[in-house]
């Protein structure tokens, strides 16, 4: 309901909490103590802005909380720059620090690494890996995943994984769509 009435030709704002600082606030960093006299460790009032305030700045390291409202996500803001943002993403299966690369495991594996080696370098070290969720569900399929323990258990892998949802597939593969107000229900490209 609330998307109804967006125009997305248009830069969407939530109204609840705007991802950047305010323009006059384009270099600012909760880790060293330094900010721009708009900004403050709390979210700033829309009076201040003119919209919405911005997302709090939280020093790194801080610990997530977790909470009713968001049992499986708490997200940190530590520095911005313009729009560039330094953040940590916490999960449940552990934290992300943002930027990263995020190597893609499409099937429920990386291509020619183990786990093991993706995790022990200290070169590679990913926090996170990404995998399809339309893929999945073709190969090795949702009842496989169910038998083994999940995803998780599938790839043998104890960090957080990043499902896409979808969406790219129902676009691309619409001959093989069926679109209704439940969702998609894809046919089965190789039956």
């Amino acid at each position: 309901d609330e998307l109804r009435d967006v125009d997305f030709t248009k830069r969407v704002s939530w109204r609840k909490f705007h991802p950047y600082p305010p323009p006059e606030d384009t270099n600012t960093a909760a880790a060293t103590g330094t900010a721009a006299s708009s900004s403050s460790s709390s979210p700033q009032s829309s009076s201040t802005t003119g919209t919405s305030p911005h997302l709090p700045y939280v020093p790194p390291g801080t610990a997530p909380v977790f909470t009713a409202a968001s049992p499986a996500l708490c997200h940190h803001v530590h520095a911005t720059s313009g729009r560039a943002r330094a953040t940590t993403v916490h999960l449940p299966h552990g934290s992300v620090p943002t930027p990263v690369f995020m190597p893609v495991g499409t099937k429920g594996s990386l291509k020619g690494l183990t786990p093991f080696e993706i995790t022990s370098d200290p070169a590679l070290d990913c926090p996170i890996i990404l995998a399809n969720t339309y893929h999945m569900a073709l190969a090795p399929g949702t009842d496989l995943l169910g038998e083994v323990g999940g995803l998780h258990d599938f790839m043998g892998w104890d960090r957080p994984i990043l499902t896409d949802s979808g969406g790219f597939q129902m676009v691309s593969l619409l001959k093989l769509a069926l679109i209704t107000e439940e969702g998609v229900t894809f046919e089965n490209p190789f039956d």
